[in-house]
C-alpha cells in the first residue's frame, strides 16, 4: 500500500489528487500526519477526493490509528489514516 506523508503546508487539492489517483490504481492508500495542522489539511484533502471518487459509484471511508514513527532520529506519534472505498449505498 502506498504511503502519503502530509505536512501542515501541503495543499488540500494536491492531497485530493494523490488520494484519488492512488485509490483508482490500488484501491487504498495510507496517509501519515504529525500535528493538528497536518491532520486538518489531510481531512480537507479527503473531503475533496470524495468528490472525485463519488461519480464512480464508490464511497470513501477512513480507518484512523496512532503509530510511532522516527523523524530525524526522534520518535513521534503520528495519526495514520487508511483511506479505502466501498460501493455507495
Amino acid at each position: 500500500m502506498k504511503v502519503l506523508k502530509v505536512s501542515s503546508t501541503t495543499r488540500p487539492n494536491s492531497i485530493a489528487g494523490a488520494i484519488a489517483g492512488i485509490i483508482r490504481e490500488e484501491g487504498k492508500v495510507q496517509i501519515q500526519t504529525i500535528g493538528a495542522a497536518a491532520l486538518n489539511q489531510t481531512v480537507k484533502g479527503i473531503a475533496i477526493a470524495r468528490g472525485y471518487i463519488a461519480p464512480t459509484g464508490q464511497e470513501i471511508f477512513c480507518i484512523p490509528f496512532f503509530k510511532d514513527i522516527e523523524v530525524n532520529g526522534e520518535v513521534k506519534t503520528a495519526i495514520v489514516l487508511i483511506v479505502e472505498t466501498r460501493p455507495a449505498q
